[in-house]
């Protein structure tokens, strides 16, 4: 991997932890998944019109990407409901590469060595040991761990199909771009129907979240869908993971959220086995 595939990776994963902050930092999740969805439209046109539109055989993946998206925004928003966003970040986070690269070697003929069978492994207990980080009534149970591990779920998958369809697309920037397009009209159908209110409140209650989360989210991922078409996926996807790092950084010095040994060393193995991943050959 080069080091402007690499510092582009760590870029997006400081990016991606940031916008994550915001959402969790917002009193109402809903306006803000919104915001997040309606502020990147701008950046998503200029794109498209800079860029052009992808190639034909990518539009079956750029709709799958656009409602994996949306299901990732509705199980994110539901996870930092029910949980902390120390705690449900890197459970999402940490699954997501472990899953890509089970998948990856199923379905895109990438098999794993016994280096990056190990890091399975140690990724496995990082995110096991996340969900016993805490006592009592903190611990992650329930809810809040069902919404983090479908969450991570789906990192996994459109990772896999964003990585195919920007290969196929001839251009990332644009296949991203037309899949960000794509999911405005589905979100905001969802949130009209089932969260009345949401959509007026992204530009009202959600304001910074439109302003600034939303435009760091899409450049955030436009490099990611970048690095997929110059590094393997599940690499780029689990050298991404150091922005559990980040987030436990935010989490714990701005939004002032509880930390400990305990949960510092969960979040510390699983960004270990990440790195292995990265590393592996």
């Amino acid at each position: 991997m080069s080091m402007m595939v690499f510092g582009a990776v760590i870029f997006a994963a400081l990016l991606h932890a940031t916008w994550n902050a915001l959402l969790k930092s917002g009193a109402d999740k809903f306006a803000s998944m919104a915001a997040l969805t309606l502020g990147a439209v701008p950046l998503a046109a200029l794109s498209l019109a800079l860029a052009g539109l992808p190639a034909r055989e990518a539009w079956p993946l750029v709709l799958a990407s656009a409602l994996i998206h949306a299901a990732y925004f509705l199980c994110l928003v539901a996870a930092y409901r029910a949980a902390d966003f120390t705690q449900a970040y890197p459970i999402a986070r940490g699954i997501a590469p472990v899953l890509t690269a089970l998948a990856g070697a199923a379905f895109l003929g990438e098999v794993l060595s016994a280096m990056q069978s190990l890091a399975v492994l140690v990724i496995g207990t990082g995110v096991t040991s996340l969900v016993f980080a805490e006592r009592g009534e903190k611990r992650m149970v329930g809810a809040g761990l069902f919404w983090a591990l479908a969450t991570g779920v789906l990192i996994a998958t459109y990772s896999l199909v964003d990585g195919a369809g920007a290969r196929l697309a001839g251009n990332s920037f644009s296949f991203y771009a037309a899949a960000a397009l794509v999911k405005v009209p589905v979100m905001c159908l969802y949130l009209r129907v089932a969260r009345p209110g949401a959509l007026a409140g992204a530009f009202t209650r959600a304001r910074p979240v439109l302003l600034l989360g939303a435009p760091i989210s899409f450049v955030a991922y436009s490099l990611v869908t970048w690095d997929f078409t110059q590094a393997p996926i599940a690499t780029v996807s689990a050298l991404r993971e150091v922005s559990i790092v980040f987030a436990v950084l935010i989490g714990t010095f701005i939004l002032k959220e509880r930390m400990n040994l305990r949960r510092i060393a969960s979040t510390f193995v699983t960004l270990m086995g990440a790195m292995m991943i990265r590393f592996a050959r």
